[in-house]
């Protein structure tokens, strides 16, 4: 059986890659390796999940379990003039490819950094947060990290999460109705569902 991507330190041997995809308009180059999610082209699950992202993200977003970098990176486009994405991810070599290629890509508001959930950013609070979370890792390690993040969100902001249908989205998104009140499907197509969760606004 093979490594699953999700661990600090793969042990798969390093094996290079690099790629070109277009995502919202822009050609973004992407360095991949051994031991990382989908590292042969973007996955369709993160692909929906761009296109589903609204035109402003706001000052502050957090791409959750980030991998090499493809979602944060488009995200980094979509903030407010000063605003900043941070990127997250459990995977040792998939935060190293995530500064690679935000560097290859010219992109000066994003950065990543190691991180199990939303363990190292202890005190920060996100306008928006995305994710392409690691389902196969089991509800006992994503339902946790997305109440985490949930609670991470400023007055107003809001979660998004990309989930295939047969893998549990209604069910997630039953979850997530009963952390926030505010969670509904924003986007199904070929066998994947967006899920939008906001916190309710400050009063």
């Amino acid at each position: 059986m093979s490594e699953h991507y999700f661990t600090s330190q793969p042990g798969a041997e390093h094996k290079p890659l690099c790629f070109k995809a277009t995502l919202r308009d822009r050609e973004y180059t992407f360095h991949t390796d051994a031991g990382v999610f989908s590292k042969d082209e973007i996955d369709l699950g993160s692909k929906i999940l761009i296109e589903s992202l609204p035109a402003n993200l706001g000052e502050t977003v957090l791409d959750l379990g980030c991998g090499y970098g493809p979602v944060g990176m488009v995200a980094a486009s979509l903030v407010n003039d000063h605003g900043r994405v941070y990127l997250v991810d459990v995977n040792e070599r998939a935060v190293d490819l995530a500064n690679k290629n935000i560097k290859a890509n010219k992109i000066s508001n994003a950065q990543a950094s190691v991180s199990d959930g939303l363990q190292n950013l202890a005190g920060y609070k996100f306008d928006n947060i995305i994710t392409n979370p690691p389902i196969r890792a089991g509800k006992k390690v994503i339902y946790p990290m997305l109440a985490d993040a949930y609670d991470a969100l400023k007055p107003g902001g809001c979660l998004f999460v990309v989930i295939r249908t047969k893998q549990g989205a209604k069910s997630l998104e039953s979850h997530l109705q009963g952390l926030s009140g505010d969670c509904s499907t924003i986007q199904k197509k070929s066998g994947f569902r967006v899920l939008k969760c906001c916190k309710p606004p400050s009063t």
